[in-house]
């Protein structure tokens, strides 16, 4: 059996899709709530849902568990409540943290690329755990993923119990179906393709920093298939070494990019539309994000990534232009 939090989320629906398909027993922890989320997992209906305040009595009598997958967060970068974050990103995963070692079984939490904060060149986005401590995330929610990542390897170094194996997972830009409830958080890609279909064209922010043209800011973009097939990649290898791991596709895109790739796969003539930032983005914006994937190559994950153009093109012909677009 498989636990996964967060599952009738973005990525973990589309990762219980794929368990599901390669018949795994699966049982989700998290809300189904009013949004439609139900949805996301429609196609491919888990063995049990949980929801999170019956987690303690349902881990007090769990058996068979051989992985516990941990994707549920408030994810928000405008998250303001310090509490409420700090209850479900940090103490939430420090207990299923210590559950996992107590029963010695496998344990892999999504981290997030927030951590790094104002990095803005390629060589501080490195993922090496000495380096954690030293980061300076912009907001609360890469600020609570941080402290977990410190958490982590603070139970390593001091050899307290652990879980078998670990990984916790930077997500870079991650987007694809089953997004649709993500509301202000939803990926660019999707936001995009709304404007088009609204008779508009892109809408992208203006630059505010003078070596930076219009559309130049840059992220590393990352297809939510690929993010699926590196959690199954430490599933079917237990000894691969445990650590937190990048998870991007090691190469920055910019939105400018990004807009035209829409345009291409939604046949319509490459035009953007500058605005002015928010006033609340300014101080808390990455100009440029792009993962060093060298950790998680040495540890023998080699499978390629797909190219930006060719995951918008799949995201947008696949599902979004379909009567019904959810994996």
């Amino acid at each position: 059996m498989i636990i996964i939090t967060g599952a009738t989320g973005f990525i973990g629906s589309c990762l219980q899709a794929k368990l599901h398909a390669l018949k795994e027993e699966t049982v989700i922890v998290d809300w189904l709530g009013d949004q439609g989320k139900w949805r996301n997992i429609a196609k491919h209906t888990p063995d049990a849902v949980i929801m999170p305040e019956a987690l303690d009595d349902f881990l007090k009598t769990a058996k068979n568990v051989t992985a516990v997958i941990h994707l549920g967060a408030i994810s928000e970068t405008t998250a303001r409540d310090g509490d409420l974050v700090w209850q479900t990103n940090v103490d939430l995963s420090m207990k299923l943290w210590q559950w996992c070692a107590q029963h010695q079984v496998r344990f892999i939490y999504a981290s997030s690329a927030a951590t790094y904060g104002g990095a803005n060149t390629a060589e501080e986005f490195i993922d090496d755990h000495a380096r954690v401590d030293q980061l300076k995330p912009l907001n609360l929610y890469g600020w609570s993923k941080q402290v977990f990542d410190m958490q982590v390897l603070k139970q390593v170094e001091t050899k307290q119990p652990c879980p078998p194996q670990w990984v916790g997972l930077k997500f870079f830009n991650v987007y694809g179906p089953n997004e649709y409830h993500k509301g202000k958080m939803i990926s660019v890609v999707k936001v995009k393709f709304d404007d088009i279909v609204q008779g508009n064209a892109p809408k992208l922010f203006k630059s505010d920093q003078p070596h930076l043209a219009d559309g130049g800011q840059a992220r590393d973009f990352i297809w939510v298939g690929d993010v699926v097939d590196m959690i199954l990649w430490f599933l079917e290898n237990p000894k691969a070494a445990s650590g937190i791991y990048n998870c991007g596709t090691g190469q920055a895109r910019t939105y400018l990019d990004l807009a035209y790739a829409v345009c291409a796969s939604m046949n319509v003539s490459k035009k953007v539309d500058f605005i002015e930032m928010p006033s609340a983005l300014r101080g808390q914006y990455q100009y440029f994000t792009q993962a060093n994937m060298n950790k998680i190559k040495q540890a023998g994950y080699n499978k390629p990534f797909t190219s930006l153009e060719d995951g918008i093109g799949q995201y947008i012909q696949d599902y979004l232009l379909k009567s019904d677009s959810y994996l």
